[in-house]
């Protein structure tokens, strides 16, 4: 490799420095790939960048069966329609409908022995995405903040003038917004910071046109809202000094980050999708969910720590073919476009990505439902799987395993709480740090789990 170092090494206004440029200049008349040219223009940002999170959040309950964990040689009241396909690691197999997951399984970590024995959407949601038992169908307030507020409490986002956490379109679970995703006694503050509340909820079908981020409205007249923050600075500061419950000051940094976003123009250019090429974006796929997969590598490039992306509608009760068949294939091509971008830009390291939704599915099909004869199946939480990957996390392996029929675990029992404590760890949390709950009660992160040692 040619390397010429000439002058100063200061960075120009895109974070390109001098000798980066002239060593990918000579090595662009090489021969350099593109996946090449990408890693080096990214070389100075990252560098500076954090660690970051991108969850593919499955609402409904994905069928492990159908996904990471098919059981061919079950019987066939269990195995389902589909086969299954080696991967690019010997010995993995995964079903046929993700052919761009195997292509990646060297990146991938496939947990096949999660469980937290309850068929509730919103106490699995619940536990999924907090790490704890406590909200349910019947009492469905979050009782505890989520994974993606935890880490905008403490890591804040990796650049300036960025939210540190993005739902796409709109964070949620069981069509709560942001439900068991949002910051809890936290406060407000740190909350996803939706890009459209309008059009969400979207289906692996929806092909028509996604509008444009609303967010992107409101952080267009930086003039008129710099002149409401002028206004809103001049209120008499008494009533910080007299608050006692801490809501003020998380106020004022809602209030500041705000502020960045809209005078900055940084976040503008993140949520903005037509910077993409049409090739890229017909890699990720032409609907919602490679829509916004596209987008939330966008947005951890610019410096967001967490990024949900809101792939919903797996509670396939009745005809498990049609309806997982529909969606298994946009969310296999979204997550491997991801995995090529990812690696090609040198960000796969730093950037962990999760797919997972609250429970999986019985491993047994039934015979449909009323109105739907159909064959389903129906919400299972013994045993499920959650796909990792990157993070600088050991790849290219399976932990856990369930039992013949995919009903229970077989091997390596996992908790909702160890797949949390594995995403703290990445990001450098300490799980044991308190916060107070509402009743002024010092709470830890996690009170269970551990980060699961064969990967880490």
């Amino acid at each position: 490799m040619l390397h010429i170092y000439n002058g100063g090494n200061a960075a120009n206004c895109a974070g390109m420095r001098r000798r980066t440029a002239i060593k990918a200049g000579f090595l662009g008349l090489m021969g350099l790939s593109t996946a090449d040219l990408l890693r080096l223009q990214a070389e100075t940002k990252m560098a500076k960048r954090g660690k970051s999170v991108i969850l593919i959040w499955l609402d409904g309950g994905p069928s492990h069966m159908e996904t990471y964990d098919p059981k061919p040689e079950a019987p066939i009241e269990y195995r389902g329609p589909w086969g299954a396909i080696g991967t690019k690691v010997p010995g993995i197999r995964i079903t046929e409908k993700m052919p761009e997951h195997a292509k990646h399984a060297d990146k991938m970590v496939f947990l096949r022995s999660v469980h937290h024995d309850n068929g509730d959407h919103f106490a699995a949601g619940h536990w999924m995405l907090t790490g704890r038992f406590g909200s349910n169908a019947a009492s469905q307030a979050q009782q505890f903040p989520s994974v993606g507020s935890y880490i905008a409490r403490l890591k804040g986002a990796n650049a300036a003038g960025i939210p540190p956490y993005v739902g796409l379109p709109a964070a949620q679970s069981i069509y709560l917004f942001p439900g068991y995703q949002g910051a809890a006694y936290l406060g407000p503050a740190y909350n996803p910071f939706d890009a459209n509340n309008q059009q969400k909820y979207l289906s692996a079908a929806h092909v028509a046109a996604i509008d444009p981020p609303k967010c992107l409205e409101n952080l267009a007249n930086a003039g008129r809202t710099q002149e409401r923050m002028s206004l809103l600075q001049s209120i008499d500061s008494t009533r910080r000094e007299i608050d006692r419950s801490g809501l003020m000051g998380a106020m004022d940094r809602y209030q500041q980050q705000a502020t960045e976003m809209i005078l900055g123009g940084k976040a503008r250019e993140a949520f903005d999708i037509e910077k993409e090429t049409v090739k890229d974006r017909e890699r990720y796929g032409r609907n919602a969910w490679g829509h916004y997969t596209l987008m939330a590598r966008r947005l951890v490039e610019a410096g967001v720590a967490f990024v949900t992306v809101d792939m919903p509608h797996w509670d396939d009760h009745s005809n498990i073919d049609k309806g997982h068949g529909y969606k298994v294939p946009p969310l296999d091509k979204a997550v491997g476009a991801l995995m090529e971008d990812l690696t090609d830009r040198g960000m796969l390291k730093d950037t962990l990505v999760v797919v997972m939704g609250e429970f999986g599915r019985t491993p047994r099909i039934n015979t449909g439902q009323p109105g739907i004869p159909v064959p389903g199946r129906d919400h299972w939480g013994n045993v499920f799987s959650v796909m990792l990957a990157g993070g600088g996390l050991k790849t290219g392996q399976v932990v856990g395993a369930s039992d013949a029929k995919g009903e229970y675990p077989a091997e390596r029992p996992l908790s909702p709480a160890d797949v949390l404590a594995t995403i703290y760890h990445v990001m450098g949390i300490d799980q044991h740090h308190t916060f107070n709950d509402h009743g002024g009660r010092p709470v830890h992160i996690l009170d269970a789990g551990k980060p699961i040692a064969e990967i880490i």
